[in-house]
């Protein structure tokens, strides 16, 4: 571990070389911890995500990337503690919303939290449903940290929680991992192609969601059941489930 990274600035460790290369050696089970940390705690909303899923797929079929040289991350690995984290990060979100409740979201923004983050959050969770919510918050920077909490709070049942919490996460963690390795294996210098690679990602991921929201702007004046349906959602500023 070089511990002169440390002085990187905070755009810097956006991007997931950084962490890649200060974890040195321990590059693999610093991925893993990453995955838990982003998908848990609340301050994992800063860390890199599916740009280091990504890398850490390409460095299992390479060990350089613009010049530099990286430890080998092992595949196999990745794909089986990748999900255990993700899953375990997003049960500890879960718990800590229905432990404390509104007392983790209420706080004054600061550099690592914004309220619009979790109104965000709040939106897909009603917007789409808890299930639907929960797989496709993995796939969206922010809301996948915040989501998590956010259901606990509202009320989610564990057990249902659980189930869309683990397909959700072996379809982002494993998904990536193993794009990034084979493009890896197949591209020549596939180190340029990182950032529009993660873009290409986000684009994909996104597009099923914007169908759904203009599909509900299409149906917003079609009856009067429209208010009988957004009372039923739960909200931050109403009752939860329970």
């Amino acid at each position: 571990m070089d511990l002169t990274l440390i002085t990187l600035n905070i755009t810097e460790w956006l991007h997931p070389t950084a962490w890649l290369q200060l974890f040195g050696t321990f590059a693999t089970i610093g991925v893993i911890a990453i995955i838990f940390a982003e998908t848990g705690l609340l301050f994992g909303c800063i860390l890199p995500g599916d740009s280091l899923l990504f890398t850490a797929g390409i460095l299992t079929a390479v060990n350089e990337v613009n010049g530099q040289e990286f430890q080998s991350l092992n595949l196999p690995t990745l794909l089986i503690g990748g999900p255990i984290a993700a899953i375990l990060g997003a049960q500890l979100g879960h718990w800590l919303g229905a432990k404390y409740g509104r007392k983790l979201f209420e706080r004054p923004d600061s550099k690592i939290f914004r309220k619009e983050w979790v109104e965000k959050a709040e939106y897909y969770f009603n917007r789409f449903g808890p299930a639907r919510a929960v797989v496709l918050a993995r796939f969206i920077p922010i809301v996948r940290t915040f989501l998590n909490p956010l259901a606990g709070m509202l009320g989610m049942d564990t057990r249902k929680f659980f189930v869309w919490n683990v397909i959700g996460a072996i379809v982002w963690t494993d998904s990536l991992f193993l794009l990034g390795h084979f493009l890896g294996a197949k591209v020549p210098n596939i180190e340029a192609y990182i950032l529009p690679g993660v873009a290409i990602i986000l684009v994909l991921s996104v597009i099923p969601i914007v169908r759904e929201v203009l599909k509900g702007r299409g149906e917003s004046g079609n009856g009067p059941n429209k208010n009988g349906s957004e009372e039923s959602r739960p909200s931050l500023s109403g009752d939860s489930y329970r």
